[in-house]
């Protein structure tokens, strides 16, 4: 991990203090004999004293400026630290007898200085100590469960080498693997230049790039070249002129061959500082915020007032919203292709330099429910039902707790006994599929245990090991907006499985959340709560450093929160994307129907049909024909207005065939053809601006395949 990222932004962190000494004399309640729990020392009981940083974020990513400090001034003598088994009391009897620490590095001033009291916030703005508090609390229940074997915590050598899933690339490495996975591998691969299927592919791909994607191509291929040039001279003494050129990061980059502005609206439009702009890319707007010097600024320290959530918004688009699952396969490749280089722009612009982690093979079982890989455990369900997208037992788990009621107080927060909880996943393991499980006596608590056992003890990281350091490093942008930007793109690349999972488990969440009234977990205190499960994934705690750890418990339980407070946000795909793929589908077109006609040539055809299709009489007369092949009314004229809406023709359909069967939700009126592959419309579509957008395409009702 960078310096960079080891920093918590906009604070400086003074001084840790012991709770041990600072909490008031009550007496801790005692668990009850059948949860008891041998008392295992506390790693974390202490709290920071928090200043405001003066430097602002802007300086940090535009210019030089004092990273932030912490200094830790306690020690955590095991016999000062409370028992961890009282985590499960009511917090008012939360305690520990004052007791002399005689660590010599023990602060002198923790003795003396006032603890705040202990209430827990309900304002949703900031993280504050209390809450932090749930984080190391949820990092000592993960330890004593047995999935957070760290420094000193037990796990043997060997167990933590077999748990080794990341590997920082080769000199290299990264830049390859980047332009692979954008599929422009040509570019470095000689091998691939005479595939001319490839390199139509990269020209086309490459000639809809905005300015700041091309320069981030461009630069990866000029590091990957500059790499692949010092390997072939080992031995070449390098030229003064070349010790002392300034560094590429004090030169504009050259637009890079293919690079356009794709016909985007001007960045500088006006729109509130709560609207997204999804016709604009995001890094573009990113540029324009840079070069303007606004002078927001953005901080993920406890208490700041600059954490407060926005009311974001996105700005209304006539030719409707594009949600993950709406397009064909062959589009949404397109559209990871993209959301690769834009994420990457993006944080180019920023300056935030991003390390991604080279996945490697670990030993998992091939069968089972905890610690099975998430595709594994998806085919073993879809042999049971097709078209199954989150694994049976995490589904179970959720409807369990919901059927049991969100309303018990510190759900997801309290954990259950740990033997009860390990004898329950040995159980689950040799009975679930066999339905032989009695579900009715498993506990509420309990069950949540379970769930978030189930999060961590993935093979690999629900986030995937390479874009977790990219998800931490959301924080590190200099604007709440761009934050959300960067998690918008990041859901995108994330695998289908890890994304449906991800999506299934942030719904749950926010429902838990909509009972905090009667569970007393609002947003913060959920996501302080599953951060660690899900950042924090088997075997990590044993490869950071314990600053590393401090510095990444505020900066992943924020990263939770704005996953749970957008995610009606962040699950769909931005409109100047879709542009991008439909100008890229238009492209690949032309070059075919220029084939075509070559060829007719050739055959002495000397009449060659139009490029596209043709447009329909009934649309150039202000009529669409919608088809329904699966229903008995086959199809329909449909007059476009400019009113007209996508549910205004489902519901004209259904009025006018009585036999349809499907319920009206679980139908979609689908643009097919023309310079998209197939797109699942929104219902407040507006038709006529659609067609006038894809003149070519065909209308069809069927049901939606999500």
């Amino acid at each position: 991990m960078s310096r960079q990222q080891q920093q918590i932004q906009g604070v400086v962190l003074t001084g840790y203090h012991s709770n041990a000494e600072l909490l008031p004399k009550t007496e801790v309640c005692a668990p009850s004999a059948q949860d008891h729990e041998p008392a295992v020392p506390s790693r974390r009981t202490g709290h920071y004293n928090v200043q405001q940083n003066q430097n602002t974020q802007h300086e940090d990513r535009y210019g030089p400026a004092a990273p932030a400090s912490i200094t830790k001034t306690s020690s955590t003598d095991p016999s000062s630290l409370p028992n961890p088994s009282s985590a499960a009391c009511p917090r008012s009897q939360l305690s520990s007898s004052p007791k002399p620490d005689s660590s010599p590095g023990h602060s002198p001033n923790s003795r003396s200085r006032p603890r705040p009291a202990c209430q827990r916030c309900n304002s949703q703005d900031s993280l504050d100590e209390l809450e932090m508090d749930d984080y190391w609390k949820e990092v000592e229940n993960i330890t004593r469960s047995g999935g957070g074997a760290g420094r000193g915590e037990g796990g043997g050598e060997g167990e933590v080498q077999e748990e080794e899933q990341q590997k920082i690339p080769e000199e290299g490495e990264q830049e390859e693997a980047w332009l692979t996975e954008a599929g422009l591998a040509r570019l470095f691969d000689d091998s691939l230049a005479a595939d001319q299927d490839q390199e139509e592919d990269s020209a086309v791909f490459l000639s809809t790039l905005t300015r700041t994607q091309a320069a981030a191509v461009e630069r990866r291929v000029t590091t990957l070249q500059q790499t692949l040039l010092r390997r072939r001279n080992r031995q070449h003494v390098p030229d003064v002129r070349d010790i002392f050129r300034p560094s590429e990061k004090d030169e504009q980059p050259s637009k890079f061959k293919g690079g356009s502005e794709n016909g985007q609206k001007d960045v500088t439009s006006a729109e509130t500082e709560t609207e997204l702009n999804v016709e604009v890319a995001f890094s573009e707007q990113a540029l324009s915020y840079r070069d303007n010097h606004q002078r927001l600024k953005v901080t993920t320290g406890p208490s700041s007032p600059d954490d407060k959530l926005p009311n974001f918004k996105l700005l209304r688009d006539k030719t409707g919203q594009t949600r993950i699952g709406d397009l064909s396969p062959l589009d949404m490749k397109k559209v990871r292709r993209l959301a690769l280089v834009e994420m990457t722009a993006l944080f180019d612009t920023a300056g935030i330099d991003l390390k991604a982690h080279k996945a490697v093979k670990v030993k998992a079982k091939e069968s089972g429910l905890f610690g099975v890989p998430l595709a594994t455990l998806l085919d073993q369900d879809q042999r049971r039902a097709p078209g199954t997208k989150v694994p049976f037992i995490l589904q179970r788990f959720i409807s369990h707790i919901e059927e049991e009621g969100l309303d018990t107080e510190g759900l997801l927060r309290i954990p259950g006994a740990a033997t009860r909880v390990k004898s329950l996943c040995q159980e689950l393991e040799t009975s679930f599929y066999d339905g032989m499980f009695p579900w009715q006596q498993l506990k509420q608590h309990d069950a949540a245990s379970l769930l978030k056992l189930f999060i961590r003890e993935l093979p690999h990281p629900l986030l995937t090991v390479e874009y977790l350091s990219a998800f931490i490093a959301v924080n590190k942008l200099p604007t709440k907006k761009q934050q959300l930007q960067a998690l918008n793109l990041l859901v995108l690349l994330l695998p289908e499985h890890n994304r449906d999972t991800l999506k299934a488990l942030v719904e749950f969440f926010q429902r838990v959340i909509d009972r905090q009234a009667k569970n007393k977990m609002t947003l913060n205190n959920v996501s302080v709560v599953i951060a660690p499960n899900i950042f924090m994934f088997k075997g990590i705690r044993s490869k950071v450093t314990e600053q590393q750890e401090f510095s990444m418990a505020t900066s992943t339980a924020n990263i939770v929160r704005l996953l749970i407070s957008y995610q009606n946000l962040l699950w769909t795909i931005p409109k100047f994307i879709v542009t991008q793929v439909r100008h890229q589908n238009m492209e690949s077109q032309r070059k075919q129907n220029k084939e075509r006609a070559v060829r007719k040539l050739l055959k002495k055809i000397t009449t060659d049909k139009p490029s596209d299709k043709a447009v329909p009489e009934e649309s150039s007369q202000g009529f669409i024909r919608v088809q329904a092949p699966q229903f008995s009314k086959i199809s329909m004229a449909v007059q476009l207005t400019a009113e007209l809406q996508a549910a205004d023709v489902l519901t004209r359909f259904l009025s006018q065939d009585s036999s349809v069967t499907v319920k009206r939700e679980e139908l979609c009126l689908y643009e097919i053809g023309g310079n998209i592959k197939e797109r699942c419309l929104d219902g407040e579509t507006y038709m006529k601006d659609l067609f006038q957008l894809n003149p070519t395409a065909e209308w069809v009702i069927k049901a939606a395949q999500r």
